[in-house]
């Protein structure tokens, strides 16, 4: 679909997602306009593989049937083999899988960058209010020469 996820609920506890298997080859291939024959190469081919009920029928998710019509048009439209559809729709899901992985990331650099303001802000607070900032010198080419006072005879 859209890569957004939609939700139905059905009852208590069951949820209809993008990702659910609901399909049977027969309904993907109509929703998805190819012949089941093809569905089933495609299977074998890895390029779109349904999930497998405990009968080893396949079931199809929304998000393979938008899946196959992205192979459909890459195939018919752009000219690309099979193989070159495979190493697209593999390269595109490990650029899904970086991305998610530097969002994670991300949030963990944030957190740690908080949780160090958080700890800097509390030895700031810790400071004694006594003290006076120190403030550097300007060094000068003067030279100062001191002599003790010599006690008085």
């Amino acid at each position: 679909m859209d890569g957004r996820r939609r939700e139905s609920s059905f009852g208590r506890g069951y949820s209809l997602t993008d990702d659910t298997p609901v399909y049977v080859i027969s309904v993907a291939a109509q929703l998805s306009g190819l012949h089941p024959q093809t569905l089933r190469q495609y299977d074998r081919l890895g390029l779109v593989s349904p999930d497998r009920t405990a009968g080893r029928g396949r079931r199809y998710s929304a998000r393979d049937i938008a899946l196959l019509r992205q192979v459909q048009a890459l195939s018919q439209d752009e000219g690309i083999n099979l193989a070159g559809i495979k190493r697209i729709i593999e390269l595109e899901n490990q650029v899904s899988a970086l991305q998610s992985r530097v969002a994670e990331l991300q949030s963990a650099v944030d957190g740690a960058a908080a949780a160090m303001r958080q700890r800097e802000a509390a030895v700031h607070a810790s400071y004694r209010r006594d003290l006076v900032p120190y403030q550097e010198v300007q060094q000068t080419g003067a030279l100062v020469v001191w002599r003790p006072k010599r006690p008085a005879d």
